[in-house]
């Protein structure tokens, strides 16, 4: 197989499309098996190094099939090195249920005619984003100060994700959308790459056509890491995915945007949250 660089960020590949891509081939493997699960309904990858552009390998072990969940384990690996670690439960979800409890509906956004396309380039950073060519990602401007040198200091971004082509997201499509919004540490002043190390998504339910809200926001930065918890709604308003994933932080000395710092930014930090 080959990593498209159509899915690329400054020149590598996306960590939510290299999980998508990872549990595509785990699926097959339970197709093969005969198991009848084709829906990831949880992914947990470990990064071990970023791969680039062009022929990599996937290999899957498939653990276990059962009558509701199967489970696999699997590897990318890029010219002899180990780039990521992941494990997977399959199943079947329905595209008819309902949530029998649920809370935290989507916030309002303001309507799509106001909300900020990312383009396929940063001009500040000279950092290309191929990927923003394939997907259509419009945030709330509310996100945006960092843009003009001015971070919200929330610690939070959301937004609107669509595939450009018109394709509607699926299940595996979710693992994407789970790591495409910009690191919300942009909005604390902190700018820059900010690597992933670990990334889990739980798969709720087959998002019905349309655009996906997606909502970004940490609740920790400490120590050289972050926490981004992720969820993602469907054109129905329903939970359809939730994320946390853990990522080096390179933070600026000065502290964070916004004048909170210490316990005080992680008050902020709780009530942003809530």
């Amino acid at each position: 197989m080959d990593l498209d660089p159509a899915w690329t960020i400054g020149g590598k590949p996306n960590g939510g499309y290299l999980l998508a891509t990872v549990a595509r081939a785990a699926v097959a493997a339970a197709a093969d098996a005969d198991a009848g699960h084709p829906h990831p309904l949880t992914a947990s990858a470990t990064y071990v190094g970023a791969p680039d552009p062009g022929p990599a390998e996937v290999h899957v072990e498939l653990m276990r099939t059962g009558r509701s969940v199967s489970q696999a384990r699997a590897r990318l690996v890029q010219d002899g090195r180990i780039c990521i670690e992941a494990s997977f439960t399959l199943g079947s979800l329905a595209e008819d249920t309902e949530p029998w409890w649920g809370v935290n509906p989507p916030a309002p956004l303001p309507a799509p005619g106001h909300l900020l396309r990312i383009p396929t380039d940063e001009p500040s950073s000279g950092m290309t984003l191929p990927i923003m060519a394939e997907v259509v990602l419009e945030l709330d401007p509310a996100g945006l100060g960092f843009a003009v040198g001015a971070p919200g200091g929330t610690g939070e971004f959301s937004g609107l994700v669509q595939f450009a082509d018109g394709h509607p997201a699926d299940p595996l499509a979710l693992l994407l959308v789970a790591d495409i919004l910009p690191p919300v540490t942009m909005d604390l002043g902190a700018m820059g790459w900010m690597p992933t190390l670990q990334l889990t998504v739980y798969v709720r339910a087959v998002p019905a056509p349309g655009p996906l809200t997606v909502r970004h926001h940490a609740r920790l930065i400490e120590g050289g890491l972050m926490d981004e918890v992720c969820e993602i709604w469907d054109a129905r308003g329903r939970l359809v995915a939730q994320s946390t994933q853990l990522a080096s932080a390179r933070l600026p000395e000065s502290g964070p945007a916004g004048g909170a710092s210490g316990s005080a930014g992680a008050r902020a930090g709780q009530a942003a949250g809530r």
